[in-house]
């Protein structure tokens, strides 16, 4: 072939290092923001602390978190306490960054008082080696117990058969299957009452065992426990009056009592710390009307370092590059951290807008929101929008939500408008709240309730939001509770 040049025509899209910067810090949380900017403290010379003291904004019902970095997450919608005076400095939450150095918002390190958020918690498992070793035990049942705690899951039942508790202690004791079974019965006196059981009718046995004689409707409940769960599982009431050759009233009591009872004595426990966040915005009225602030953590106080930029001049060549470069770093830095504040202030302040009604009446007035209509509002492109909602909270006095809990579907009503998913799965929630423990509404029931108030519901969709918010069955409603 002939060799020639050719003109070609090409769009291709390139991501500046501005750019990539910009994205990577929208799309941190506030505690990876927290990592990154201190990082970049102590490797940039050219970057330094804001000393100048921040605005204060006057509000009305805005209620801030305790003097610490942290707070905890909320998932209901219950009210918060009444709106606190005035406002704290922000300024006066401390950082870890190392002993005598000033964090990113000029803030000076020292943790004193700090450990009370990060309180060591104790699972099932450390609970029950504590009672292990107040137990006079021998060595070998020692073992044996502490082989049986082991193998307890997080609902408090034991799982494994005596054979292979055995065979796991092989090599230590040789012990037999009775010997496990005595010990096992010896845990099961531990608190909480009835853990290490092997079955729901065990385990409540324990417990019904535990109680004093006397107790109204102590035999038939254990009876009941003993014989007849499924047929309470069914709420058959008249098969239990037979079985337990009782009246209604007498029913009642037993089911009362049974009731009373723990059927998972482990879900009062938790294998994982406690989850702590810091909110990034804060709803808070002004004048009558919702509007955001933003944390400390989404506005960093960083600032150029006007000691040494004003040495470049003086520098030689090598150092001079080296500071010119690390300069327009810390330039960009501080400018995509003022991008990214706005960027989440303007999404914040639109979810606000759009779920006023959320802030003032609860979840059942949560309205429909997607991305797309958040975007066109503040302007930019959904993407954008899907960034800043990951990860990032909004304190308000409802609680503290991720910014993603806001968004939800829309179904629609009667009169031609819409209901978000999550404002259905509330008054779902509210009904079966409200409903008669004997007679619990099915999925059905409360799609024609939906129905009567205006949503435009089917049952498959009232089955999937109550599964949404693990919320069992009315057949399994009738259970213990």
């Amino acid at each position: 072939m002939k060799p020639a040049l050719q003109l070609r025509v090409q769009a291709q899209l390139a991501l500046t290092p501005q750019l990539q910067q910009a994205i990577k810090l929208l799309q941190l949380s506030s505690i990876e923001l927290e990592t990154e900017l201190n990082l970049a403290l102590e490797s940039n010379p050219l970057l330094d602390i804001d000393e100048s003291e921040p605005e204060e904004e006057e509000v009305e019902d805005f209620v801030p978190p305790e003097h610490t970095l942290s707070a905890k997450v909320e998932t209901s919608d219950s009210q918060s306490d009444e709106p606190a005076d005035s406002t704290p400095d922000f300024d006066d939450i401390p950082l870890n960054l190392g002993e005598d150095r000033r964090d990113y918002r000029g803030n000076n390190t020292d943790n004193e008082g700090m450990e009370s958020q990060d309180a060591e918690t104790t699972d099932l498992r450390d609970h029950l080696l504590w009672q292990l070793n107040l137990t006079p035990l021998s060595p070998v049942d020692r073992g044996i117990a502490t082989a049986i705690i082991e193998a307890i899951n997080d609902d408090g039942y034991l799982e494994e058969s005596s054979e292979i508790i055995c065979t796991s202690l092989a090599d230590l004791y040789s012990v037999d299957e009775d010997q496990v079974e005595a010990v096992r019965h010896r845990i099961q006196q531990f608190d909480p009452l009835g853990v290490a059981s092997r079955s729901l009718s065990e385990c409540l046995g324990v417990q019904l065992a535990a109680m004093d004689e006397t107790t109204p409707g102590l035999d038939k409940a254990q009876t009941l426990v003993d014989d007849c769960l499924d047929i309470l599982a069914r709420n058959d009431r008249t098969r239990l009056c037979q079985r337990l050759r009782c009246n209604e009233e007498e029913l009642d009591v037993v089911i009362a009592l049974i009731r009373s009872l723990n059927p998972r004595p482990g879900s009062g426990f938790s294998n994982a710390a406690p989850e702590f966040i810091a909110p990034d915005a804060y709803a808070h009225r002004v004048n009558g009307r919702w509007q955001v602030s933003l944390s400390p953590h989404c506005q960093p106080r960083l600032a150029i370092n006007e000691h040494y930029a004003s040495l470049i001049s003086q520098a030689q060549r090598d150092d001079a590059i080296y500071m010119r470069g690390q300069l327009q770093e810390a330039r960009w830095l501080i400018k995509s951290l003022k991008t990214r504040a706005e960027t989440v202030l303007k999404v914040a302040q639109a979810i606000v807008n759009a779920q006023a009604n959320f802030l003032d009446f609860g979840a059942e007035a949560m309205r429909p929101l997607v991305l797309r209509d958040v975007a066109e509002e503040i302007e930019m492109h959904e993407s954008t929008v899907s960034r800043v909602t990951t990860r990032k909270y909004l304190h308000t006095p409802r609680g503290t939500f991720e910014f993603k809990y806001f968004f939800s579907s829309g179904v629609s009503t009667v009169d031609g408008g819409a209901a978000s998913a999550t404002a259905i799965q509330a008054m779902i929630r509210k009904l079966i709240d409200e409903e008669k423990a004997a007679r619990p509404m099915s999925d059905q029931a409360l799609a024609v309730e939906l129905n009567r108030r205006g949503i435009s519901v089917a049952r498959r969709t009232v089955a999937k939001y109550r599964e949404a918010l693990n919320i069992p069955s009315s057949n399994d409603r009738c259970r213990l509770g």
